[in-house]
């Protein structure tokens, strides 16, 4: 290969996604509630011998490492 070929991945092949006003209004929203729910579990009581960290329950399912399963 010489130096004039630039090889590109597929995902910087492809243009950026351009998403819509109702989209970004979602994202924000969703950002908003989550801020909300962390700045509320910041707030808790500290548990004595729990498993520390941030609570698995907060956003009304179980969540660990970004594994997540409903109730």
């Amino acid at each position: 290969m010489t130096d004039d070929t630039v090889s590109q991945t597929p995902a910087e092949a492809l243009p950026p996604k351009v998403l819509t006003p109702a989209a970004q209004r979602a994202l924000a929203e969703a950002e908003a509630r989550r801020n909300e729910i962390d700045a509320a579990t910041a707030m808790a009581p500290v548990e004595k011998g729990g498993r520390g960290g941030l609570e698995p329950s907060r956003y009304g399912d179980w969540e660990i490492k970004g594994l997540t399963s409903d109730f």
